[in-house]
């Protein structure tokens, strides 16, 4: 499999840079997938397409001021001065291990090797313990007070590099059901619902299942190999509970649909399901590489954003609906100037 079939022409000025004012106001790319039609709606229009008996499974993760500046204390730069020196290093927090450490991204790599020294405020500083692959890097941090508290002080949210934008609002970045912090990047698709499209939802007798998917370095790793089969997935922490479970396993006995909001809650769920697409409460890592030819257990629809050229989530989606549907749904996007990737609009693929 050619990493190359799942390539599009992107014009760059289709990239949102930043949310409607309206979170389901955006475009709706609505694809049948049993007759292969594509209709062109509005978000808030989601509810024509959902019926009494379907499940919306939700991750109700929140994405967290992961983006830390600091300074790397150095001979010629000790810690006193360190308050007064142009932040000179990037980190980015991905998945904790423990109270104070956690597997972060770093630049510049060459510089923080184990033992380096970083500051970033006179509340918050950390310690490089361990190298990891794909240069990953384990950190202690050193925090005086609670570190949650002096986090949402210091960090910045961390949004894609494609974004170039500052985010006025950090709640934008959230989805409004988030609930339970540990991730790096949002899982976009949410960000289209309101509190008054959710309930809408809720009152036509659609039930809505919260699972959990700590959104972390697959997201922000593009597919550089070739062979798009040599990609390695980095681990991410899931959850499902056992009341999202039974809520699940009894719409698809009582024949309702189960509706996956975001790629997140699809990787989720396929991770944990039998063979038979029966669902257990369960906790662990995941690493699922979805991709053509993969035969999902337990979904039958997705409510997603569009995703970049090449990425492994264009191959999720090529795998639900089929390389050349998705190459033809994209297009079509771009060619009725759609908005593109985090900030952009959603498509729908159902039955």
């Amino acid at each position: 499999m050619k990493t190359s079939d799942f390539d599009y022409f992107l014009p760059e000025e289709l990239i949102a840079q930043r949310p409607l004012e309206r979170r389901d106001s955006s475009r709706l790319a609505v694809f049948h997938r049993d007759t292969g039609e594509i209709e062109h709606r509005h978000f808030y229009d989601i509810t024509e397409y959902l019926q009494a008996g379907d499940v919306l499974v939700i991750n109700d993760t929140r994405v967290i001021p992961a983006r830390l500046m600091g300074v790397r204390i150095t001979s010629s730069v000790p810690l006193e001065k360190a308050k007064e020196h142009e932040k000179n290093c990037e980190v980015l927090l991905l998945k904790r291990l423990s109270l104070t450490r956690w597997e972060c991204i770093v630049r510049p790599g060459k510089k923080l090797r184990p033992g380096a020294e970083i500051y970033f405020s006179p509340k918050l500083s950390a310690t490089v313990i361990a190298v990891k692959d794909e240069g990953v890097r384990v950190l202690e941090f050193h925090c005086v007070g609670v570190f949650e508290q002096v986090l949402d002080e210091v960090g910045n949210m961390p949004l894609p590099p494609y974004i170039k934008e500052k985010l006025q609002d950090r709640s934008r970045y959230n989805t409004v059901y988030a609930h339970i912090d540990g991730s790096a990047a949002a899982p976009t698709a949410g960000l289209h619902f309101t509190p008054e499209l959710l309930q809408k939802v809720k009152d036509m007798g659609v039930k809505v299942a919260p699972v959990l998917l700590h959104v972390g370095l697959g997201t922000f790793r593009p597919v550089k190999e070739e062979d798009a089969l040599a990609h390695k997935m980095h681990s991410e922490y899931y959850e499902i509970s056992a009341q999202s479970a039974e809520m699940i396993n009894n719409a698809r006995k009582s024949g309702g649909r189960v509706v996956c909001v975001g790629t997140t809650s699809v990787r989720t769920l396929e991770s944990a399901a039998a063979p038979d697409g029966t669902l257990s409460a369960c906790s662990g890592n995941t690493e699922i590489f979805i991709y053509p030819g993969y035969t999902f257990k337990c979904v039958d629809a997705l409510i997603t954003n569009f995703h970049l050229p090449k990425s492994t989530l264009i191959m999720l989606v090529s795998a639900f609906i089929g390389r050349e549907n998705t190459l033809r749904l994209y297009n079509e996007a771009v060619s009725l100037r759609y908005r593109f990737f985090s900030f952009g609009d959603a498509c729908l693929l159902v039955k």
